[in-house]
């Protein structure tokens, strides 16, 4: 049998309580229970409750940064919509301005940039017409001007080299004009600057310069780069408009014995003129007239 300690034996019960007499004292009421403990001391929360703990937070935490998404996205939305909807700063406009006139050597067809038909003066007031004779197909910098003008031109970026020749009313001179592209006004005017001026030759043939270009067939047939006997050069945008002249009968540089005055081939820098001026004219786009879209 087990033994128990005195403190844990069993109390027979005693003689029931006389009348008028008071209840002789039972065994002690079981101890309470000691209160529970918070901290560092405490037992830990079931594993079930702190993960459905954790769960709810992730939850709040996932709405709000969606919430915040939704925001950020319907901002962006309203600011893409303001953006495409509203009119150009003048800004953007000059800019666009300035880049379809750039793009216009390869935008705009050969017979737009060298019309059939330019006006010029031949002096006291007159107004005659130059005809076109033909265009060259020929773009390339290198084969366009003479060798030592070439250099310079296409270590300042030349793109292309554009030509086209014209004769005077009376079919005695020779003009061709080429149009030298750039990427941008600065680069053609740096390339400007190394380009000589105007020359009357005087027993030899005007170099360097824009090389002539006849035409089998035509009034300048004969009009080869012996045949020069003037130069001029111009500038407009990101363009450099040379020309050269001389007369349709072929007849050399070296055979003009005394210098010839500039009233002959007054001609050359008023068909320069006018070309580099309508290349190089801005025109700013409209965005509420018809055949602009912004």
């Amino acid at each position: 049998m087990a033994f128990l300690p005195p403190s844990q034996q069993p109390h027979p019960p005693g003689p029931p309580p006389r009348p008028g007499h008071p209840a002789p004292p039972g065994p002690p009421p079981p101890p309470t229970p000691p209160p529970a403990l918070h901290g560092a001391g405490a037992p830990a929360a079931p594993l079930a409750t702190v993960l459905g703990l954790r769960a709810r937070q992730w939850m709040v935490v996932a709405i709000v940064v969606g919430c915040v998404y939704l925001v950020s996205g319907t901002i962006a939305i309203v600011g893409a919509w303001s953006e495409l909807h509203r009119d150009p700063t003048n800004a953007e406009l000059q800019w666009a301005a300035k880049a379809e006139v750039a793009r216009r050597w390869q935008a705009w067809p050969a017979e737009r940039i060298f019309p059939s038909k330019i006006t010029y003066s031949p002096g006291e007031g007159r107004s005659e017409y130059a005809s076109r004779t033909g265009i060259v197909p020929d773009t390339n910098c290198a084969t366009g001007v003479d060798q030592e003008l070439a250099q310079p031109l296409i270590q300042q970026g030349c793109k292309a080299v554009l030509r086209a020749t014209y004769t005077d009313r009376l079919q005695g001179i020779a003009v061709t004009v080429g149009v030298v592209v750039f990427a941008d006004p600065w680069a053609a005017d740096r390339a400007y600057k190394t380009i000589p001026g105007s020359q009357g030759a005087t027993g030899g043939s005007v170099r360097p310069a824009l090389r002539a270009a006849p035409f089998p067939g035509t009034a300048s047939a004969r009009f080869t780069d012996a045949a020069r006997q003037d130069r001029t050069s111009g500038r407009g945008g990101p363009y450099i408009v040379l020309t050269t002249a001389g007369e349709t009968d072929g007849r050399p540089a070296a055979a003009v014995r005394k210098a010839r005055p500039g009233e002959p081939f007054a001609i050359a820098p008023q068909l320069g003129d006018t070309i580099a001026r309508t290349l190089s004219a801005k025109a700013l786009p409209d965005c509420h007239e018809s055949g602009w879209k912004c």
